[in-house]
């Protein structure tokens, strides 16, 4: 096929296409279907090549979209592949779950519907897979030096498989007893199917990287981990949640959302028959209006809940007219527009929590909430409640969904002497992603905060570079971010 360059003027959008709301929520196979080949190629010839492509700026892993893009309009789908993989591990994770910023920066978004670049992106990897294209890359010779990787994120896993093709002797601890951090235990089946990340274990085990699960990195392993390993990168996430400690917090039914989605997984990894907390037959109320929230939302949908009701502090976002961006090209909210949300849901925007009630046995069975609006003071936001709009929601379970406040391992930096962001709970770095211990290194949610996976992928790629430096003297691995450090 000739790439057609006034595709944009002659084909309208098609998105990737779901299964039925109706359907997919009786099971948790995943949402999105595949997209035929004809219609991706389509959709790629939408793309303009602009001559400053926007898109690039909403993308930290610097992704030659248009390049790919082309590439897939002209069917060419084995160079599509090189180009992708040239700048992301692993676009099948981005490919599935990412918010799309890259879309929103699209410059078709100022006045229409942008490209579907993650459907496009989707389609490179899997028939990439297909062909048979993606096989390990090892290391043409070893350099000798020795590199710990604690953690297996996308930040964990990018900067290991950057480390190993580099040539040096890369091992991931993963105290879990299967890799993928959040991937494989907080993202629900549904949203994103688990074989992915498995496929790609295969191809890092083949290229020489060494995998440990349930191996966690204890405070006083620090000291012999520094010794045995020439660098060490932390890439241990930022899992501390945001606590609220409403009166009522300790009434039985009210779980963090970290611990409640993961038992979803392991229902489906077919480790456990039925979950611990289960939202069957329940009123479930879920604070927080974030992607921790919908992946709540659509979990308790599939589990039977009674009714699901979201509870958000913010005002209810403005209504859009098709994809249009009226914020191009940053990101506009994407907070309650999620599949999860087509599924049902009781929306309740602009509430607080006052506290939650409990029946005779300890066990909650209400959540008081009022209205609350936004007044600024100084120049901050503040929530404050609305005089005679306090009610009463019927709630059996409550799950938090309001945020992460750091990484759950503030001991293990401790102890290896990494000096931690007081406001962040996150580990400092400089400009080359090291932290104030000597030889030891930080990225991903570690050191930025909870954030996405698409920055997870592209701050370990980074920081990998810098590791290789450090170890070489000269690295050829791509550094793709720009430092968000704070200097030491």
């Amino acid at each position: 096929m000739v790439h057609d360059p006034q595709g944009f003027l002659k084909h309208a959008r098609v998105d990737t296409p779901k299964r039925p709301a109706a359907e997919r929520v009786r099971d948790w196979q995943p949402i999105y279907l595949r997209a035929s080949g004809e219609v991706v190629a389509q959709q790629a010839s939408r793309c303009m090549d602009c001559g400053v492509a926007f898109c690039h700026s909403g993308c930290p892993l610097g992704n030659l979209i248009p390049e790919w893009n082309e590439y897939v309009a002209r069917e060419d789908y084995a160079s599509a592949s090189e180009r992708l993989h040239a700048t992301n591990n692993f676009p099948e994770f981005t490919g599935w779950i990412c918010p799309a910023p890259c879309e929103a920066a699209c410059v078709l978004a100022l006045n229409t519907d942008p490209v579907t670049i993650k459907q496009v992106e989707i389609s490179i990897v899997e028939r990439a897979f297909d062909d048979g294209q993606l096989g390990p890359q090892p290391p043409s010779e070893r350099t000798g030096k020795s590199v710990a990787v604690i953690g297996s994120g996308p930040a964990g896993l990018a900067a290991a498989q950057q480390l190993t093709r580099a040539g040096h002797d890369v091992v991931v601890f993963e105290r879990d007893d299967r890799v993928g951090g959040l991937l494989r235990y907080g993202i629900p089946d549904f949203k994103m199917p688990k074989d992915i990340i498995d496929r790609r274990l295969a191809q890092m085990t083949a290229e020489g990287t060494v995998i440990r699960v349930n191996a966690n990195i204890r405070p006083a392993d620090a000291v012999g981990l520094r010794d045995q390993f020439d660098a060490i990168v932390l890439a241990v996430g930022a899992l501390a949640p945001r606590e609220l400690m409403y009166p009522g917090r300790e009434l039985r039914g009210v779980h963090q959302a970290m611990t409640y989605l993961p038992q979803g997984n392991r229902v489906q990894a077919g480790d456990i028959g039925t979950p611990e907390i289960d939202a069957a037959g329940k009123h479930v109320i879920i604070i927080g209006g974030g992607d921790t929230a919908a992946d709540c939302l659509g979990t308790a949908n599939r589990q039977g809940a009674t009714s699901v009701t979201v509870l958000d502090h913010n005002p209810r976002p403005a209504a859009r007219s098709g994809l249009v961006n009226p914020v191009w090209p940053s990101a506009p909210s994407s907070r309650g527009i999620s599949p999860a949300h087509d599924e049902g849901v009781h929306e309740a925007w602009a509430r607080e929590v006052v506290e939650f009630v409990g029946d005779e046995t300890g066990a909650v069975r209400a959540v008081v909430v009022e209205e609350v609006e936004i007044v600024r003071v100084d120049g901050r936001r503040e929530f404050r409640p609305v005089a005679g709009s306090r009610t009463e929601l019927p709630a059996e379970l409550v799950l938090m969904a309001a945020g992460f406040v750091g990484t759950d391992v503030p001991e293990l930096l401790d102890a290896l002497g990494v000096q931690r962001d007081p406001a962040r709970g996150t580990a400092v770095v400089d400009a080359g992603w090291r932290t104030s211990a000597e030889d030891v290194y930080a990225c991903g949610d570690a050191s930025r905060g909870a954030s996405l996976v698409v920055w997870a992928i592209a701050e370990g790629r980074a920081c990998a570079a810098a590791v290789d430096d450090a170890l070489t003297g000269a690295s050829e691995l791509p550094s793709p971010v720009p430092p968000h450090a704070i200097s030491l």
